[in-house]
């Protein structure tokens, strides 16, 4: 494994932020260079084990949507090429397909998230309240009931290490404000759909899914960090899809669901994963990678 594939440690770069699997740094006064790392994330915890290839995967997959959806939504991804700022060889073999350089914006303290399917934290909220992020939904649903119409359920952002807190569209106008709430909620939710359209041709449910939005210098609201990947989303496999079981994935559910056979308290440091652990989600999301984009 290469070193740059964990921790983008890279001389002479500006490094801005270290998330739990992007590295930002500061390339001039209005570009940034992102690095999308191997590292994976349980729980809101960085684990010691990468997953061989999945920045890459992952950078390949955002591009994807960033490109199908440049016409609906401004995104933060620019003309300049990686080549013209990785002056070394060696960062040029081990970034260039796990990197992008964008644009510098304000990036909105919240996640827009979209949820189309009773699942996860929607599913345990509908259970004790018969909503989700607020959103009233019919009774007697069972576990990975497809909704009525998606939902649009914000939260806010944490800090590495912390957990996201769910708020509903009131809280977020008081965030935000009243406009732009509008429009994340009408951008995430028309991004979701047609992204579900796409992805059911192919084969993809896509149970739920996050965004992220900035804002440019003036005020319009731009796409940013990744977009509709196993990192950010639930995809099914539609042929697999039955109401009332949680149906097997493409994302790093398989992770979970090995990290809650464990005696570990979901706090750092995180569990070492086998090599099998490992290997099988290293497929699972070269499969998803296969399937929308090939």
């Amino acid at each position: 494994m290469s070193i740059l594939s964990y921790n983008a440690d890279l001389p002479g770069f500006n490094l801005l932020h270290r998330g739990k699997v992007r590295d930002i740094y500061e390339l001039d006064a209005t570009h940034l260079l992102i690095v999308t790392s191997d590292r994976i994330s349980a729980f809101d915890v960085v684990l010691p084990t990468p997953i061989p290839g999945k920045g890459e995967i992952l950078t390949s997959i955002s591009n994807f949507w960033f490109e199908k959806f440049k016409d609906l939504v401004p995104n933060h991804l620019t003309n300049i090429h990686l080549e013209t700022v990785l002056g070394h060889a060696d960062q040029k073999t081990a970034l260039l397909s796990r990197s992008v350089i964008v644009r510098k914006l304000n990036a909105l303290p919240v996640e827009a998230i979209v949820r189309g399917y009773l699942i996860g934290s929607g599913w345990q909220d509908y259970r004790r309240t018969g909503m989700v992020g607020g959103t009233p939904l019919p009774k007697g649903l069972n576990l990975a009931d497809k909704l009525p119409q998606a939902i649009f359920t914000p939260s806010t952002k944490a800090a590495v290490g912390s957990h996201d807190i769910n708020v509903d569209y009131a809280q977020l106008v008081n965030l935000i404000g009243r406009e732009l709430s509008e429009k994340m909620r009408d951008f995430s939710l028309e991004l979701y759909r047609q992204a579900a359209t796409h992805a059911i041709e192919r084969g993809i449910i896509i149970a739920d899914t996050k965004f992220e939005f900035g804002l440019d210098e003036q005020g319009n609201l731009v796409l940013i960090d990744e977009v509709i990947t196993p990192d950010s989303s639930r995809f099914w496999p539609a042929n697999l899809y039955r109401p009332g079981i949680s149906p097997p994935s493409f994302d790093k559910q398989y992770v979970r669901d090995y990290l809650e056979t464990l005696d570990w308290d979901k706090s750092d440091p995180g569990p070492i994963l086998p090599a099998e652990v490992v290997k099988m989600t290293a497929e699972k999301y070269r499969q998803a990678q296969r399937m929308l984009i090939y």
